[in-house]
């Protein structure tokens, strides 16, 4: 039996933290929580997200076929209810938010169907965003 979900923490590199702040902040909707000169704290969805100023270790990630997409290799991102998922695609494309890979279905009428899409944050960061309709699929071999 799979333990109940909890908060992740994840800590990221980003080459401008005043672009990174933009982004999580304005765009996604993030609040803070703590920062300082060269870190922000976020709430991402419940989840503690640190964007650290790091412009060195910035760089776009490999991609890998995964159900006929360019998936990204290196990525991150959160499991949402459908309306949640669906409610934030449409205000990405409202502010024009680039996807690497559009909202969508994969792995239809399969174990794991699920509602995917890919985007990148101002600093090459991959981010995905999921849902399922039976949440119970979530490690659907």
């Amino acid at each position: 039996m799979a333990a109940p979900l909890r908060p992740f923490h994840l800590a990221i590199p980003v080459d401008d933290l005043a672009a990174a702040d933009a982004f999580y902040a304005g765009v996604m909707g993030c609040a803070y929580g703590r920062r300082s000169e060269k870190w922000i704290d976020f709430d991402f969805f419940g989840h503690q997200l640190v964007v650290h100023l790091s412009p060195a270790d910035c760089a776009s990630a490999q991609t890998n076929d995964v159900d006929g997409k360019n998936v990204p290799a290196r990525h991150f991102g959160v499991v949402l209810e459908k309306a949640g998922w669906e409610a934030l695609s449409a205000k990405l494309k409202r502010a024009e938010i680039a996807f690497i890979i559009e909202p969508g279905v994969r792995f239809k009428g399969e174990p794991g169907e699920q509602g995917t899409f890919f985007l990148t944050d101002p600093a090459g960061n991959a981010l995905e965003f999921k849902y399922f309709n039976d949440l119970g699929q979530l490690f659907a071999a």
